[in-house]
């Protein structure tokens, strides 16, 4: 099984990365996929696939690998810039899909409706480990080092995760940020170098809980303060625009999950199945970020089941 991380050339946030990485030992070229998707290989199990396109649009990279080299994909990792309205610098990972929007609604950044990649398993542990890696590398406190909420594409059937620079053109092409997310694909990831695989999922493992957050911002506060405190794995993370509700309207006395229209409760399903496929085994929560405080209580256990209550 290989792991492919995907660059574009049209992003600083997202090449410079690759190139810090190809910079470092073991590399070689690979394959070229279909004619304009360059690669290169490291060991058995790493290939990077660059190409010239607009990254959210390149649906089915894992399929059309597999197709081209007989390789099968384990996981995917996408390397791209960020953008926010607040212009502050940050260093982001999240999980994709956007399983909350319906056949016929416009998708501007890719996906399909309906839809969410299994989140990669990864993510919560590199989080830890990149704060730690841009610390060592005096990005801190300059650069924020944060999830965000489950959101864009592009279409992936494997576990996926992007990771990202911003949140602005001046911070797209720094170079120090760039080696910092270079150095966690290099010793975090499988057979790069001599450091142990980080992030690397077992249903033996020691802790099998996994979050799932439902609500809040996009920057899942509430739900990283849990992550961070108790070392849980991290699904998918459902903000609050993610789950569109209807009004029931005055005509109702009391609103039930069955009077309050949107696409929420199908968000959710997408999202507990894909999650439910990304850790085989493990103990499914759902984290709802409803009120200032947060306990332990205020997470539900979603049973294994074809359709979950919450």
């Amino acid at each position: 099984m290989v792991s492919l991380v995907v660059a574009t050339t049209s992003d600083p946030a997202s090449i410079n990365p690759a190139k810090a990485l190809l910079a470092m030992p073991g590399w070689q070229p690979g394959p070229t996929l279909e004619g304009d998707v360059r690669s290169f290989k490291n060991g058995d199990c790493v290939r990077i696939l660059e190409h010239d396109k607009s990254t959210i649009r390149e649906d089915h990279l894992d399929f059309r690998w597999e197709a081209a080299t007989g390789e099968t994909v384990d996981e995917i990792i996408f390397l791209s810039k960020h953008v926010a309205a607040s212009a502050r610098p940050a260093l982001t990972i999240h999980p994709i899909g956007v399983p909350h929007l319906k056949e016929g609604d416009v998708l501007p950044q890719g996906g399909k409706p309906r839809w969410a990649a299994p989140p990669s398993p990864r993510m919560g542990r590199w989080l830890i480990l990149l704060k730690k890696i841009a610390e060592s590398h005096n990005l801190l406190p300059e650069f924020e080092i944060t999830l965000e909420a489950t959101h864009h594409g592009p279409i992936s059937t494997r576990p996926t995760m992007f990771i990202e620079i911003g949140s602005t053109e001046e911070y797209w092409g720094r170079q120090d940020a760039a080696r910092v997310v270079a150095l966690v694909e290099y010793k975090l990831r499988l057979g790069l170098g001599e450091h142990a695989p980080v992030g690397t999922w077992s249903s033996k493992n020691e802790k099998n809980i996994v979050l799932l957050g439902i609500g809040g911002g996009h920057y899942v506060p509430r739900h990283m303060d849990v992550i961070l405190k108790e070392r849980v794995w991290v699904g998918h993370l459902l903000s609050g625009y993610s789950l569109p509700m209807d009004d029931p309207g005055p005509s109702n006395a009391k609103a039930t999950a069955e009077s309050i229209g949107g696409t929420w409760k199908e968000a959710i399903k997408v999202a507990f199945d894909a999650t439910k496929a990304a850790f085989p085994g493990g103990e499914i929560l759902a984290h709802l970020d409803h009120k200032p405080e947060r306990t332990r209580e205020d997470c539900l256990l979603l049973e294994s089941s074809p359709n979950p209550q919450v």
